[in-house]
């Protein structure tokens, strides 16, 4: 029988380890069949070779499968990293965000990841990411709003109309 040979085998190495750490069945998956190298004879170093993982974690596996059964390899539930922000201050945090930004002397009127970065660090002496703060909008549930653009009276009446998002009632808009 002749060789099969994959095109690219490092690129789709990484990308087929990318799918198993993807999804929680995945790694279980995985977890198995290394588990079914090392009762067929293999190292735990051999298998982590192939599997493409550090030798103590497949011995760790051994050590779950050993101790807990098939169960053990299971992924069991992560706390993940603590809140910064206890329930008092989250709950003191949704009303500041019920209010304008100018409330708390800061130079703008909606909200964003920057300026709540900045609220919570003067405020609450909270270092928190913009990127992470954008997420406490969501769960706290609020939405970002993006402002919209604002046309001076006196400009020209086509560029106010082109802005506009509805026409004037009683004109037809466009050309």
């Amino acid at each position: 029988m002749r060789k099969l040979q994959i095109q690219d085998p490092d690129v789709m190495r990484i990308a087929i380890q990318q799918e198993i750490v993807r999804s929680e069945e995945s790694r279980y998956d995985h977890r198995l069949h290394a588990l079914l190298l090392v009762t067929s004879g293999h190292s735990c170093g051999d298998v982590a070779r192939l599997f493409g993982e550090d030798p103590s974690t497949v011995q760790r596996w051994v050590k779950r499968f050993e101790s807990g059964g098939m169960e053990a390899l299971r992924e069991g539930e992560r706390p993940g990293r603590p809140s910064l922000l206890d329930a008092a201050q989250s709950g003191r945090l949704q009303k500041d965000l019920r209010k304008t930004p100018r409330d708390f002397g800061l130079d703008a009127t909606l909200w964003d990841g920057p300026l709540l970065s900045q609220h919570l660090r003067r405020n609450y002496g909270v270092e928190i990411g913009v990127r992470q703060c954008q997420r406490l909008f969501r769960q706290m549930g609020f939405r970002l709003r993006k402002p919209r653009p604002q046309v001076a009276p006196q400009s020209d009446p086509i560029r106010v109309a082109a802005v506009k998002k509805t026409a004037t009632p009683g004109k037809a808009k466009g050309p």
